[in-house]
């Protein structure tokens, strides 16, 4: 099985389709058998943007498999293991992204055909092993989700033990965020706009909660509840709807983490908090393939496992896809292969 969209894109305009005959894993190449994927907002951008996706392009940026083939010259993966999938294929290790990969030209499920299929051949390393004991679904969160969380925090942020985090929303970034933060004895503030799920949040270790509905200025609530201080990471995900509030939760000298704009696009900016409080901010999109290893290692060493709020069958792919529209997931929403 497959699933391909349709031009010009939009959740009615899946085509599943009965996957063929998979060749021989050429040069440096393995055959995986793909058994789940985790949609995240890039996902949904990809699949609803009018025009701005090749016709019967593949979907989905996720993946965990098990190798079945490897061809010749492969000697990093057996058949039998499990692997996990780069965000950025080309973006093997180094601070800096390949200039081919700028925009999510080689993404998979963006640039190139991505894992809504049963089957493919691949370059061996497009994939890092798995955790070990791991589910395919929880696997299946490393690479985008987890992974910027990872290189938000620890990577660029120089996370440490006694830090102030502020995450934002319930979504798989923040979550993982929250996660990673209290794994290394650093303090988290979670914001939602749910109280049934601040309460979800409290219960995964958050400090300190923030309904941002019924406190519109949240930041200088974030501010006050670190003693006037500021939190030392803040992970943006909402963008121009927010980012005012996340500068001025920022304590002077902070990183905020410009990750996403969940609150709609945007330009806006405002730089006069970035200057006079001396705020580092950094645009973020994901990782390269050793920020990944480095990541799967801590995930050994700390035992995080992944909030999944829900899982649905590759058939269903519209129906996670408006699920996740509608904010109501707690985590992130698996696809099972």
């Amino acid at each position: 099985m497959l699933v391909r969209i349709k031009s010009p894109g939009g959740l009615e305009n899946f085509r599943v389709t009965t996957l063929g005959e998979v060749d021989a894993p050429g040069q440096g190449e393995i055959t995986v058998r793909i058994h789940a994927s985790s949609l995240n907002y890039h996902d949904y951008l990809v699949v609803t943007r009018p025009n701005g996706l090749a016709d019967g392009r593949i979907p989905l940026s996720d993946a965990s498999c098990t190798v079945e083939v490897v061809g010749p010259g492969v000697t990093e993966f057996k058949p039998g293991d499990q692997v996990v999938s780069c965000y950025f294929p080309e973006w093997q290790e180094g601070s800096d992204l390949p200039p081919s990969s700028y925009g999510s030209q080689k993404t998979p499920g963006d640039g190139v055909d991505g894992f809504a299929r049963t089957r493919g051949n691949f370059p061996a390393n497009w994939f890092t092993h798995s955790p070990p004991g791991w589910t395919h679904e929880e696997a299946a969160t490393i690479t985008t989700a987890g992974l910027t969380a990872w290189r938000a925090l620890v990577v660029d942020g120089g996370l440490k033990a006694g830090d102030w985090v502020l995450a934002l929303g319930t979504g798989g970034v923040s979550m993982f965020a929250l996660q990673i933060a209290k794994a290394m004895g650093a303090r988290v503030i979670a914001t939602s706009s749910s109280d049934a799920k601040l309460e979800k949040l409290s219960a995964l270790g958050a400090d300190h909660v923030l309904n941002y509905r019924s406190q519109p200025e949240w930041g200088m609530a974030v501010r006050a509840l670190t003693g006037g201080r500021g939190v030392d990471h803040v992970l943006e995900v909402g963008g121009p709807r927010t980012i005012e509030n996340s500068l001025l939760a920022a304590r002077v000298g902070g990183h905020v983490a410009f990750i996403g704009f969940l609150g709609g696009p945007g330009t806006e900016v405002p730089m006069r908090h970035v200057l006079l409080r001396q705020i580092r901010l950094q645009g973020l999109l994901v990782g390269s393939r050793r920020h990944q290893t480095d990541f799967i290692a801590a995930l050994e060493a700390t035992r995080i496992r992944p909030v999944i709020d829900r899982t649905f069958a590759l058939a269903e792919l519209a129906e996670a896809f408006q699920l996740q529209a509608a904010g109501g997931h707690f985590g992130k929403i698996a696809i099972s292969i």
